[in-house]
C-alpha cells in the first residue's frame, strides 16, 4: 500500500479515440470534481496524459482509479481502437504508485451510469414508454461506435461488455447499396462503425461527392455537420441523413437483441452537437422499421444522454464491490 497516496480520493477517466477526461471522486460521499479533458494527441502516452491532469489538478493523489477506455477490455495489455496508446493496466498502476486500476470499456461506463442520471439529462426522441426492470441498451458514435447494455441482477444493474460496434451491416435502400459498393471497395470489413460515427460521417460525404460530381474531397466530421446544418450543402445534409438513417436501424437492431425495453440511452458527443437535425431525421422511423416487430420496437423509448460526463459516473460507480468483476483490475498485491 503507498502512503504518498490520498486514501480518501480516486480517479476517474473517460477515455476515447481524440480526447481523455479526467476528474477525480472523494470517496466519502462520491462527489465528482476537478473534471478536465485533455487531447489525446498532445501526450505520447496515456500515463504522461494522466500524470499531466494531476499536476493541473493541484498535483493530486488518488490512491486508486477506474479508467473506461474506448477499446476492447480483455487482458492486461490493451491497444485503443481509434488511437495509439498501448498500455498494459498492471504497468500503468506500478507506474503510477497506485494501490488499484480498473480499466472498463467506455460503453461498459456509460452502461453503468444509466440508473444514476437525472430524468432532465436525458432527451426522450419520439414516442414509447420504459419497463421498469427490463434491460436498457447503450449506444452512441464518436471516433467510434460504443455499445453497451444493462441488464437487471437482483437488486443492481450488472452492465454488458460489448464491442457490438464492429456488427457488420448491409443496406437497406439503393441509395445505401451505391454507397456500401464503393465502400466495399475500400474496407475489408463494413462495420456499423465505418458509418456510425465521425470518420464514419466523412467517408459518407466522401463517398456521396464521389457519386454525384466524381470528386474526392475529404472533410473532417465537423466540417460536413457544419456545411449540413448550414444548407449550404445538398451533399452533406444527404451524408448527414444516410448517418442517422443507418443509426436508426443499428439501434433497433441492438434494442431487439437485448429485449431493451427498459429503454435506449444515445451517448457520445456528435449527436448533442446535431440535436435539432437528428431529431428530424429518420432515425426513429428507422429504428421501428422491422417488419414484423415494428410495433415491438413503437414502444420502447429513446433518450439523448445530454450529461456532460456520464462515462465518469459509470467508473466511478465501477468501484464498487458489486463490480469487481467487472473489466482489468490490478492491484498492489498483484
Amino acid at each position: 500500500m503507498n502512503t504518498n497516496t490520498n486514501k480518501n480520493l480516486s480517479l476517474v477517466a473517460d477515455i476515447g479515440g481524440t480526447n481523455a477526461r479526467f476528474a477525480l471522486v472523494d470517496n466519502s460521499d462520491s462527489t465528482i470534481f476537478e473534471a478536465r479533458s485533455l487531447a489525446c494527441a498532445d501526450y505520447p502516452t496515456l500515463v504522461d496524459a494522466i500524470k499531466a491532469y494531476l499536476k493541473l489538478a493541484d498535483d493530486a493523489k488518488p490512491h486508486r482509479a477506474a479508467l473506461s477506455v474506448a477499446t476492447p477490455v480483455a487482458s492486461d495489455y490493451l491497444t485503443m481502437t481509434n488511437h495509439s496508446w498501448g498500455f498494459s493496466v498492471n504497468e500503468t498502476r506500478q507506474a503510477l504508485g497506485w494501490d488499484s486500476l480498473k480499466v472498463l470499456n467506455d460503453y461498459t461506463a456509460l452502461a453503468l451510469a444509466l440508473p444514476h442520471l437525472p430524468d432532465e439529462e436525458c432527451l426522450q426522441v419520439g414516442r414509447g414508454e420504459k419497463c421498469e426492470g427490463y434491460p436498457k441498451a447503450a449506444i452512441g458514435p464518436g471516433t467510434g461506435l460504443g455499445v453497451s447494455g444493462l441488464i437487471a441482477v437482483g437488486d443492481h444493474w450488472y452492465p454488458l461488455e460489448s464491442e457490438g460496434g464492429h456488427v457488420s451491416y448491409g443496406p437497406l435502400s439503393e441509395r445505401e447499396s451505391q454507397i456500401i459498393e464503393v465502400v466495399s471497395k475500400r474496407l475489408k470489413h463494413i462495420s456499423v462503425e465505418s458509418l456510425v460515427s465521425g470518420p464514419g460521417i466523412s467517408l459518407l460525404y466522401e463517398v456521396i461527392a464521389g457519386l454525384g460530381k466524381g470528386e474526392t474531397k475529404q472533410l473532417k466530421p465537423s466540417q460536413v455537420t457544419e456545411l449540413a446544418l448550414s444548407g449550404e450543402c445538398a451533399m452533406a445534409q444527404e451524408a448527414l441523413s444516410i448517418f442517422c438513417s443507418v443509426f436508426g436501424t443499428v439501434a433497433g437492431n441492438l434494442a431487439l437483441t437485448l429485449g431493451a425495453r427498459g429503454g435506449v440511452y444515445i451517448g457520445g458527443g456528435i449527436i448533442q452537437k446535431m440535436t435539432g437535425f437528428f431529431i428530424a431525421s429518420d432515425f426513429r422511423e428507422r429504428f421501428e422499421q422491422h417488419g414484423r416487430l415494428t410495433g415491438y420496437l413503437s414502444q420502447i423509448p429513446i433518450y439523448l444522454v445530454g450529461s456532460e460526463y456520464p462515462a465518469l459516473i459509470g467508473a466511478m460507480v465501477s468501484l464498487n464491490k458489486e463490480y469487481q468483476t467487472v473489466g482489468i483490475v490490478s492491484h498492489v498485491s498483484s
